[in-house]
């Protein structure tokens, strides 16, 4: 049968069976140690002329129904001879060009995207101080978004956030609609509301915002929270704090300023300034000429924030905190425009390799 004939046949008894598929599996065992592996294959495995197909044709298709179980069985046999044959011939092939005194081959893996690692920098920075890491849902309610955060309904404060709703909430209680977080904020107290104090808390997460997309802002960005809450805790912590993180995030020669501001949730309020990473301080386009980048927000936790949660503001005192990833990692890799990190275009990818 080495030919591509299969002639018909004959008989469909055991004998007969027998007879025929040994042949078979001796061509199989010849053919196996004459041919190259991939002509092996092909030749009994080829989809349109393969050994293996032909047999099939000629006598599965045409057996009598009482033949077809004894045959079937036995032209399993054959396929499981010739895949066996095939594998055998490939542990051959790799065993004789296996060297295992070489240097395993290296594999290559991805990179971090550079906000995922410009985040986790920030993030270990603060574990370093002993904070804790804690996440959240990014779909919140009004409550955990606004109302326990001191923005009561209708606080003109609300509007400085453009939020993302979720449609079809107006049958709700205004403090159980759905909406996209503004900012990491919730968990802060989620883990109040689970957690007695002492506290210390960094949250990452991304962050939502219905505003208009240019160079610098996007609808959607990374954020950094921190909070902070114990006994005695003052100003001065929240500004050594925030001068160390600096420090080790943009070195030891940074400065740090702080400048009154407004948020609901904190009183006082403060802006941080850093001394501009480009110029020393001195000045340059990229610092407005002032020597001066504003990077984040902060503040001491307002006490009605601990109303919420049930701690009691006249023995405990924190601080909070929170920087945009995406403003971060501009500065450190010198990105002009926040929307290259979200284009997916490997060719900007690729510098960070």
């Amino acid at each position: 049968m080495s030919n591509q004939i299969i002639p018909q046949l004959s008989s469909y008894d055991e004998p007969a069976l027998n007879a025929v598929f040994a042949a078979l599996a001796a061509e199989v065992k010849e053919s196996s140690a004459a041919m190259p592996q991939e002509d092996f294959r092909l030749h009994w495995l080829g989809r349109k002329q393969g050994r293996l197909k032909l047999v099939s044709d000629a006598w599965l298709k045409t057996a009598p129904a009482e033949a077809r179980k004894p045959l079937g069985m036995k032209f399993n046999e054959l396929k499981q001879q010739i895949e066996a044959a095939l594998a055998t011939e490939s542990a051959i092939e790799v065993g004789d060009s296996l060297d295992i005194t070489l240097p395993g081959t290296k594999k290559t893996i991805g990179i971090e995207h550079p906000l995922v690692k410009t985040s986790r920098q920030i993030v270990a920075i603060f574990q370093a101080m002993g904070y804790s890491v804690a996440t959240g849902p990014e779909v919140e309610t009004d409550y955990y978004n606004f109302e326990s955060l001191n923005f009561p309904p209708n606080h003109p404060a609300r509007d400085t956030q453009d939020t993302l709703v979720i449609a079809d909430q107006d049958g709700r209680p205004l403090r159980e609609r759905l909406l996209m977080r503004t900012h990491t904020s919730p968990v802060q107290i989620r883990t109040m509301e689970s957690t007695k104090p002492p506290l210390r808390l960094v949250i990452p997460g991304k962050v939502y915002r219905n505003e208009a997309e240019d160079a610098t802002h996007l609808a959607r960005f990374q954020q950094v929270e921190g909070l902070c809450v114990d006994s005695n805790i003052t100003f001065s912590d929240l500004k050594g704090t925030l001068n160390h993180a600096m420090k080790s995030l943009f070195g030891s020669s940074v400065k740090t300023r702080f400048f009154p501001s407004f948020f609901p949730f904190t009183e006082p309020s403060a802006d941080m300034q850093i001394s501009c990473i480009f110029c020393g301080g001195k000045g340059c386009k990229k610092c407005k000429h002032s020597g001066w980048i504003e990077l984040l927000g902060c503040g001491m936790v307002d006490p009605a924030v601990f109303g919420f949660v049930g701690y009691d503001a006249t023995k405990l005192s924190g601080f909070a905190f929170g920087m945009g990833v995406e403003r971060i990692a501009m500065m450190q890799y010198g990105v002009s425009a926040v929307g290259n990190f979200y284009s997916n275009d490997m060719r900007f990818l690729e510098q960070f390799a």
